[in-house]
């Protein structure tokens, strides 16, 4: 191989660390129930729930963690966390219904996303804390409360778009929420829904990792809590919703050296990384690369709960004091909405390599039985290779690829559909040798929405099956995600 290979290795944390080095288990489970696969890991996200609360409370704040359930829709990632203190946000009507099916009570709910009538009225009608994005919304919501006679609801003020006197910052445009300009109309709406409403804080919602920009919406829900108190309304809780991040591959030198060498390729001076030349939004222009790098920064040093201590800690922009002590000394409880971060190292996905070859101009690729809609990693902008899981059997045979061949091998990824745009990657991934059919690449960290955010049935393949694993190794046990149960099982069989 004419260029070094660029690594990207994974993050790898227990227990999913220790799976992986369970490669006769991950070959047995995919035999049995098909590639492509997924395995979760349920117990991690109770750990990533209490590190969270950990944060939390070190800066003596009272409050509540809610899972994004739109990140994945397991089951027992839910049942487990039912098990725990923390809540639930859910974005449809069939994901109320489905925590409501896994064991959460509404005073555990927060109702976020786009929502019809019916959506609302099971909101309302279970007890669930409901995000309010606009006048419409609202309204709709206090003539269910008045039309069927219920509790008055309890409600979250959503905000975007903020600004701060004398701060070079402003947050992006969003199409959720109410503009922060606009709150004063909001407040009259809310004064004219006083039987069937109860304000209880203030909400943003941010498209953004900028720690710069989130200060600001935190600030400015921090006026909209003094500005409900002034209408007298008694807001308690500010909800800082999800963006907290997760940090996919292990070291910065890889990140950042793939990502000059990607810029390199892009203006011509090295041998290209991509399937055609693909930039990741970057292109050469007279010389020079134009364009921005649309890519999920995959080495994040800060993310998770640590993102939220470094939230916590900032100085509001223009109140001149640190946010999470303006927080404790309005004596305001903090929520949370995690999706990505509360899935860090929850769960994995399997392929089974069926072929091996090369095209025409010589380029080695794999074919997967997987979609590309299967493992969304490269949908949502992450770069991070896979972990191959050895089979074992003969070598590929003359002439194929990677025959004879012990050392690194770059290969593109594709998927199984009769599409030239089912590529599972667009980018050369450099594994530690090339693989042989049978074997299994391991896509690890995809939990956070890049399971089935965009799975599909196209040409009559089925999206993956899920299945949950907890113990350790030599005690491993696994059912299938739709079983899972909290509750204490027999030992069983281990494996």
């Amino acid at each position: 191989m004419d260029e070094a290979p660029l690594y990207l290795r994974p993050r790898l944390e227990p227990p999913l660390a220790p799976l992986l080095g369970s490669s006769d288990l991950l070959h047995t489970l995919a035999d049995a129930l098909g590639s492509p696969l997924d395995v979760l890991l349920p117990d991690r996200i109770a750990d990533n729930a209490e590190r969270f609360a950990d944060v939390r409370r070190a800066h003596r704040l009272g409050g509540r963690e809610f899972f994004a359930h739109k990140a994945n829709r397991s089951s027992a990632l839910v049942r487990r966390l039912a098990a725990t203190r923390a809540g639930v946000d859910v974005a449809s009507i069939g994901e109320l219904r489905h925590v409501l099916g896994a064991g959460f009570t509404g005073d555990r709910i927060v109702a976020s996303g786009p929502k019809d009538s019916d959506f609302l009225w099971l909101a309302a009608l279970t007890g669930a804390t409901v995000h309010i994005d606009g006048p419409a919304e609202l309204d709709t919501l206090a003539r269910l409360v008045r039309d069927h006679r219920l509790t008055p609801v309890r409600v979250l003020v959503r905000l975007s778009g903020f600004t701060a006197p004398g701060v070079a910052i402003r947050s992006r445009e969003s199409r959720f929420g109410v503009p922060a300009s606009a709150l004063d109309g909001v407040l009259d709406d809310l004064e004219r829904h006083r039987d069937a409403i109860e304000p209880v804080g203030a909400a943003y919602h941010l498209d953004t990792v900028s720690l710069d920009e989130k200060a600001v919406a935190l600030e400015g829900c921090l006026h909209a809590m003094h500005a409900l108190r002034a209408r007298g309304f008694q807001p308690r809780i500010v909800d800082v919703g999800g963006g907290f991040g997760v940090g996919y591959v292990q070291d910065r030198d890889g990140w950042d050296r793939y990502t000059t060498e990607l810029t390199r390729a892009v203006l011509g001076e090295r041998p290209p990384l991509t399937w055609g030349g693909h930039g990741y939004g970057l292109r050469a222009e007279g010389g020079a690369v134009r364009g921005s790098l649309g890519l999920y920064p995959a080495y994040r040093p800060d993310a998770g709960p640590a993102y939220l201590d470094a939230l916590l800690s900032r100085t509001a922009p223009t109140l001149g004091r640190g946010l999470g002590a303006l927080l404790l000394e309005s004596l305001y409880d903090l929520y949370v909405e995690p999706g990505r971060a509360l899935l860090d190292q929850c769960g994995l996905t399997l392929a089974r390599v069926l072929e091996t070859r090369r095209t025409r101009a010589g380029e080695p690729m794999l074919r997967l039985a997987a979609k590309a809609t299967d493992i969304g990693l490269e949908d949502h902008g992450v770069l991070v290779d896979p972990v191959l899981l050895d089979r074992g059997g003969p070598d590929p045979g003359p002439g194929g690829p990677g025959a004879g061949a012990t050392g690194p091998a770059g290969v593109f990824l594709t998927g199984s559909l009769c599409l030239e745009s089912d590529l599972i990657t667009r980018r050369r991934v450099f594994l530690p040798r090339h693989p042989r059919p049978g074997d299994l690449l391991a896509f690890a960290n995809t939990a956070g929405y890049c399971m089935d955010f965009a799975a599909t049935h196209a040409q009559r393949q089925p999206p993956a099956r899920k299945v949950a694993v907890d113990g350790e190794p030599g005690r491993w046990r696994w059912t299938l995600d739709e079983h899972y149960s909290p509750v204490a099982r027999p030992e069983g069989r281990s494996v």
